[in-house]
């Protein structure tokens, strides 16, 4: 599997992450334009076969419904305890930041812990990592050697935990299941740099259980 960044015009910093795959193709976290990550798609010789996200906050959220809207019948996947955030502005943090409404359709497909996700002739594993959120996942390709963490774990840092359901308890739980991972994995943050996984736990070494 090929992992890419399409580059986003937000203010917010959020990470747009393209997977491919024999012709076939997930976007995770659609915080670039709609516009952006389907050119990405087409360069790379690929369909977009559905949306991943690690969470439901608005910043790796904003382009799921131009999406939908570009692809009839396009399906979002979320985990299943974030998935009233997509409908909630309060929830997906839009309205503490700017006092205003964000919402967006429902998710088509809801994930749980262990669940496999098949692109080309990648498995995508779902881990779920609460903390940040009661829904935040990371997806994990083994045979590849990449993780994607969300805002679990950065480069240098962790995931804020003061938003809805957030919790730093359950957050340092989930940072003690990624220690547990093989730590030559590259992870790719939602926010910041890709890293090594355990360079990055050893910066965050204060947060483990």
């Amino acid at each position: 599997m090929e992992i890419s960044s399409v580059v986003t015009s937000s203010a917010y910093g959020s990470e747009c992450y393209l997977l491919c795959d024999s012709g076939h193709a997930f976007v995770v976290d659609p915080s670039a334009s709609a516009s952006a990550i389907l050119r990405e798609a087409a360069t790379r010789g690929c369909t977009l076969d559905g949306i991943l996200l690690t969470h439901g906050h608005f910043d790796h959220i904003m382009a799921v419904d131009t999406l939908r809207l570009a692809q009839p019948g396009l399906p979002v996947y979320i985990h299943e305890k974030d998935a009233p955030m997509l409908t909630d502005s309060e929830k997906n943090a839009f309205a503490f930041f700017f006092g205003a409404d964000r919402h967006y359709a429902p998710a088509d497909k809801l994930l749980h812990e262990g669940d496999v996700l098949t692109l080309g002739t990648t498995q995508i594993t779902v881990l779920h990592t609460p903390g940040h959120s009661p829904g935040s996942v990371c997806y994990l390709d083994e045979a590849d050697g990449i993780l994607i963490s969300g805002d679990t774990l950065f480069a240098d840092n962790i995931g804020r935990w003061d938003l809805w359901e957030g919790d730093y308890d359950t957050l340092r739980r989930s940072l003690g299941r990624l220690n547990e991972l093989d730590h030559t994995l590259t992870i790719y943050p939602g926010h910041g740099e890709s890293a090594r996984l355990g360079a990055a736990l050893t910066r965050i070494a204060a947060f483990l259980p």
